[in-house]
């Protein structure tokens, strides 16, 4: 079962991912915290986030990782301000946040659209009891994307390409920061610096269920079958 919604969640097949949360009802097979935090992903990845945080809410079987999928699916479903509420309570538990957690933090903090929320993120990240990951510094140099703060961008930057100097996340995420704030040549030297030490930036990819089936998309890529519709259509 939870190998089945965590492919659901996967490709956002929200229907399928309902269907087999009603087959573990029906059935009544046991919800431990596996398979309470598989459904509670599954919602949040599918859109479904009222749904995700009914399952939360009404199971008294949560462990940390529950805690963390629903903090991380209000963080990017647009509910940022619940999503350091449910952090705050996180504190107070039994359960002590760890990575995971902090990437919630940091994901409400770059979706939100309050800029002063990136000091507070810089003093998250500095009070954490481990060290960041790549994964971390990468929600907050996104943030700083999104909000032209050059100050801490070029802090993550710098500490992005010392954890993995072949990564191309920092160049290209501070590359952005620096055009976001009209800082053009400075941009214009991070992707030269990247292309002098040959590291290159793996396209995007999304996928969207339509009438039961999911599409792949993969930026830059025309393999498509149904391609030229898209681009008809679109362009209309």
């Amino acid at each position: 079962m939870v190998s089945l919604l965590n492919a659901s969640a996967r490709l956002g097949a929200i229907r399928q991912g309902e269907w087999i949360h009603d087959y573990i009802r029906k059935k009544d097979i046991e919800l431990n915290v596996i398979v309470v935090t598989a459904i509670i992903d599954m919602y949040c990845k599918c859109g479904s986030i009222e749904n995700g945080l009914q399952v939360f809410e009404t199971n008294q079987v949560k462990g940390l990782s529950s805690w963390n999928s629903i903090i991380l699916g209000l963080a990017t479903n647009g509910c940022e301000d619940e999503a350091l509420q449910v952090f705050s309570r996180l504190e107070s538990s039994e359960h002590e946040p760890d990575c995971v957690s902090f990437i919630g933090v940091l994901t409400a903090c770059n979706h939100s659209g309050r800029a002063g929320l990136l000091r507070e993120a810089e003093e998250v990240i500095r009070s954490m009891p481990m060290n960041p990951d790549a994964a971390i510094w990468g929600s907050l140099i996104s943030a700083c994307w999104k909000h032209g703060n050059v100050e801490i961008g070029q802090w993550v930057a710098k500490n992005l390409t010392e954890l993995d100097p072949s990564e191309s996340c920092g160049y290209v995420l501070m590359s952005n920061v620096y055009a976001t704030s009209s800082h053009f040549e400075k941009a214009m030297q991070e992707r030269i610096s990247m292309k002098k030490k040959q590291i290159e930036k793996q396209p995007g990819c999304s996928s969207i269920e339509v009438d039961g089936e999911v599409h792949e998309f993969v930026a830059g890529s025309r393999l498509h079958p149904r391609i030229q519709e898209i681009y008809c259509i679109s362009n209309n």
